[in-house]
């Protein structure tokens, strides 16, 4: 994914990939979160798309959804909403539910 190999920037669209599992609760909380905190990313459904499900095994080391992978190439996998502050550096706009 030559999105990977962008330099830091803005958290852009075209640079964040969320891979998804449509029904996941987890990737549901995940989009909720990115969405409040107006973090623009592009979703994979790795179910209905077996070269994202590929990419995401590639390069996460795994099969389990979600998977978020930033602009410079880390890689945030198998987690829930609450890591996501602490990863993208984003301060949590509220205390309890999706933060």
């Amino acid at each position: 994914i030559s999105a990977l190999n962008a330099s830091m920037g803005s958290l852009d669209a075209e640079k964040m990939i969320l891979y998804i599992k449509r029904g996941c609760p987890w990737c549901v909380s995940a989009e909720a979160w990115l969405n409040k905190h107006a973090v623009a990313y592009t979703p994979l459904d790795v179910l209905s798309d077996a070269a994202a499900f590929a990419e995401m095994r590639r390069l996460s080391g795994q099969t389990k959804a979600p998977v978020l992978i930033t602009d410079n190439g880390e890689i945030l996998a198998d987690f829930g909403p609450e890591e996501l502050s602490g990863f993208l550096g984003i301060p949590n706009q509220g205390k309890k539910g999706i933060s």
